[in-house]
């Protein structure tokens, strides 16, 4: 994959997991009291973990063409880590 489809693809799913995290938002809003702050807690987790693989985009868009590979490993596993999170919280709360 060249780093112009990799940086698509990242794009892509960050745009959904945003997605998912405002229906999560918008199901913490209609949830009692006791359930607001359970989703809360795990709607800051799923924030931080799209944040590191914001960061992990960013320098992927930084690199020059040779060095972005050296990004991508990193890039991987916080998308395996984002893509875990996310099935955890719909499992709970979905």
């Amino acid at each position: 994959m060249d780093k112009d489809t990799y940086e698509k693809k990242l794009q892509a799913q960050l745009d959904q997991w945003q997605a998912e995290i405002e229906k999560l938002q918008a199901q913490a809003r209609e949830a009692t009291a006791d359930m607001q702050g359970k989703y809360q807690e795990q709607i800051r987790e799923l924030r931080e973990k799209r944040d590191e693989m914001e960061a992990q985009y960013r320098k992927i868009h930084a690199a020059g063409a040779d060095a972005w590979q050296d990004f991508k490993t990193g890039a991987d596993k916080a998308w395996d880590d984002m893509a875990t999170a996310m099935k955890s919280a719909w499992s709970r709360f979905g």
